[in-house]
């Protein structure tokens, strides 16, 4: 496929709403502005979202903030991977419409969500990303709160992966997406009076950030992992199922700081049984897994007219990727997760 690589600056949109120049890129080159969408404010999806995993602890983290229009959605995931449990505590409010206050790019500006149940601040410090939490009633209404801060350490001249793209329906709808890998984590999180730390030398995080005009109904596919294979730093995203991929897919490899382009990447899986083995094909033998998984953070949502069924599973990667130069990768009980997720919103 032809993949159409942005190497300079650029807004996102012209003055009719459509995107300049579809296709990919290693920065953010895009200038986005949220008021050249010409859309109504209910159809216009924001969002930050992070994964912080402890390879050896066996546990991790999800952080998401969204501004969907309709309802903003505020939520807190703990993975336990030896007991195969999550625990997840979300809060939601009522027709944010932008008002949530996300920063019009990734490289800087803050996020905060403050009420009676939850505390969730994203900053950002030069290279650090600091996430911090505060759950009082994490588990059940009398039971263990969650608090703490991780930071997330970026490496100024490493490679993320960025993608621009609309819909053929409509191409004033886009998506404009960065997903950032490999972030080493320093931190701790506190459940009741249990201190679970995370240390760069094994814990590893990664962002999806998101701004874009979506059409009413989607299905996604999306996969990432991020760590260490060997000393160096490594990780993927790979994902399709929505929007027209035909100027670029967001499949990348990452290794020691540099992006490897990958063409179409396939995920096989049982969608009546979300806890057995899945497969990962691509069209240029450049990634290929088998995928054991260990936990299907799984929910369902139905508020009438925003609808949405998600499983994002947490579990143990093995196979090979290839790189730019043709180097062969073995990849082992690497810890990542993917996931199949279908919205009406």
């Amino acid at each position: 496929m032809a993949q159409n690589e942005i190497k300079i600056p650029l807004d996102l949109l012209d003055k009719n709403g459509r995107i300049t120049q579809e296709g990919w890129a290693r920065r953010p080159f895009w200038r986005y502005d949220r008021q050249k969408i010409k859309a109504s404010a209910f159809r216009i999806k924001e969002w930050d979202y992070y994964y912080i995993l402890s390879s050896d602890r066996e546990y991790g983290i999800t952080f998401t903030m969204a501004d969907l229009g309709y309802t903003g959605l505020f939520a807190v995931t703990w993975l336990d991977f030896k007991e195969r449990i999550f625990t997840q505590y979300d809060a939601m409010s009522i027709f944010p419409l932008g008002r949530t206050g996300f920063p019009s790019t990734s490289e800087k500006g803050d996020v905060v969500y403050n009420d009676k149940k939850i505390f969730l601040s994203f900053r950002t410090e030069g290279c650090k990303r600091i996430i911090r939490v505060d759950v009082p009633f994490f588990v059940g209404k009398d039971g263990k709160g969650l608090a703490g801060e991780i930071s997330l350490y970026q490496k100024p001249e490493a490679d993320s992966m960025v993608i621009a793209t609309s819909w053929k329906e409509n191409r004033k709808a886009f998506y404009y997406n960065q997903k950032i890998n490999c972030m080493p984590a320093t931190g701790n999180i506190l459940i009741g009076t249990r201190e679970f730390p995370f240390a760069p030398e094994d814990s590893f995080g990664g962002l999806d950030w998101g701004r874009g005009h979506w059409t009413y109904r989607n299905r996604w596919y999306w996969g990432s992992a991020s760590g260490l294979l060997g000393k160096i730093p490594f990780g993927w995203n790979i994902g399709y199922g929505f929007s027209d991929r035909s100027p670029a897919s967001e499949n990348m490899v990452f290794y020691d700081s540099r992006a490897h382009k990958l063409e179409d990447v396939f995920f096989r899986m049982d969608t009546k049984n979300y806890m057995s083995p899945w497969k990962f094909t691509s069209s240029d033998g450049r990634f290929e897994m088998d995928f054991t998984p260990l936990v299907d953070r799984n929910s369902a949502l139905n508020l009438g007219i925003i609808k949405s069924v998600q499983h994002q599973v947490f579990g143990l990667f093995n196979g090979f990727v290839v790189l730019d130069n043709g180097k062969k990768l073995a990849v082992k009980n690497f810890l990542g997760f993917a996931e199949d997720v279908l919205n009406w919103w």
